[in-house]
């Protein structure tokens, strides 16, 4: 089962939950946003233990 993680929309603030799928290493995808729709960049790492961590941002922030 893939680990729920809450974040924010980085367009709306609106809090979401991503589901986080760390089973094929580091990587980075779009998915949009469940309440304004706008396509967010979502990064999954894992940290020290193998837990997954996200990182979410405008598409078009650097």
């Amino acid at each position: 089962m893939l680990p729920a993680i809450e974040t924010t929309c980085p367009y709306c603030g609106e809090p979401i939950e991503l589901l986080a799928d760390a089973s094929a290493g580091d990587q980075q995808y779009i998915e949009d946003c469940s309440v304004c729709c706008r396509p967010i960049v979502v990064t999954v790492t894992t940290d020290d233990d193998g837990d997954p961590m996200l990182a979410v941002r405008a598409e078009n922030e650097a």
